[in-house]
This record gives structure tokens, sequence and C-alpha cells, in this order.
């Protein structure tokens, strides 16, 4: 094996590594596969066509929830940088916070966010501009801390409130979210008087 190749697969690999195995097309294309070359090792076996411009090495040990990293790449800007961040009842799931569950992934995006392409059916998209203190990272993709999570659900209304309540008094709990927290955080009227009820029944 050519040595430029070698080094190719090896700066490939330590980028998918990070992302449970996935990476884009720009991303194969720095690692030093040219793009000529990428129909060729979709036929050969070596990577899977996962998305317009997202594969997968084919060999890459199967990981618990390769769809998140798959959708997170696919709201990356043209700087090939991840701008969804996963929130409301996606987040809550990643918590295990609440027997609350979605048909769809929850993803937010900042304001600004548009796409030429239809946005995927599994998406559920809401835009707001996130400050990094909301946000927290895990393999090859991001989601919002806990209390973000919590208000993101009560401002949304549609959730039953026996739901947002377990959600509250299991994080609180669980040291997710703490009183100092609470009071720290700018929270509406309402937001506020939901929470101070549930943590008043789990008292």
């Amino acid at each position: 094996m050519a040595q430029s190749h070698r080094e190719a697969l090896r700066q490939l690999f330590e980028v998918a590594e990070q992302q449970q195995g996935y990476f884009t097309t720009k991303q194969a294309k720095a690692a030093g596969f040219a793009e000529n070359t990428h129909p060729y090792h979709v036929q050969a076996g070596n990577w899977i066509r996962e998305h317009r411009g997202i594969y997968r090495l084919a060999l890459f040990p199967s990981t618990e929830r390769p769809d998140l990293v798959l959708w997170a790449l696919w709201s990356r800007n043209r700087n090939e940088e991840v701008e969804g961040v996963y929130s409301h009842h996606t987040a809550l799931s990643l918590y295990d916070l609440s027997d609350l569950n979605s048909a769809k992934l929850h993803m937010t995006v900042p304001a600004g966010f548009r796409r030429n392409s239809e946005i995927p059916s599994i998406l559920a998209l809401h835009f707001a501009d996130l400050p990094e203190s909301d946000v927290q990272t895990a393999q090859g993709f991001k989601f919002t801390r806990p209390l973000r999570t919590i208000l993101d659900l009560i401002e949304l209304g549609t959730v039953e409130r026996n739901f947002i309540r377990q959600a509250i008094r299991q994080a609180f709990d669980r040291g997710l979210i703490t009183r100092q927290q609470i009071r720290n955080t700018p929270i509406s009227g309402p937001a506020r008087k939901t929470i101070e009820e549930a943590l008043r029944r789990a008292a």
C-alpha cells in the first residue's frame, strides 16, 4: 500500500472515529481521497453511502445511536460545522428522564438556518440561537443540557404536564439540575411556576 494512501486511510479513520464511523465528502477529500474515487470505495464495499455527502466506514463497529451522528452531520454548514443540537423530546430521552417518546428527532438549529433541499421527515426542527452554556457534546453530536431541555418542552406547550413534572423530579433527584441553577437562570413566570410545583411535590 502506497504511503500516501495509508496516510489518507489513517486520517479518515481518525475523523470517522470521532463521529461513530461517519464522515462527509469534504472530510474524505481533506484526508486525501479525491472526490472522483468516492464511488469506487462505495462499490468496493469500503464505504456505505448513508445520505447525500455523508458516508460510513463499512467495517466500523456498530454503535447505539448512529442516527444521531448522521443527522448532526446533515445539519453542518458550509464550513463543515455541525449546527444542529438535539433538544426537546430527543434530549430528554438521552438523559432517560421520562417515559415520553417521539417518532421524530427534535433538533434546534440557529435562527438563520437554511436548507435548499427538503427537510428529512425524521427531523422536527426548532429555531433558536442557543448559548454554548446550554449545549453539551457527545461522540459526534450535540444536545441541550437538562434544564434547557425542560424549559424548551414547557415553552413548546404540547407536552402533557405529568411528563414535564416527571422529568423535573428525576433530573433534580439525579443532580442533573439544582435549585441554585434554577435560581440563576432567567426563566419566565409560568415556567418557573411549573418547576417549583414539581419540586414541591417531590419534597
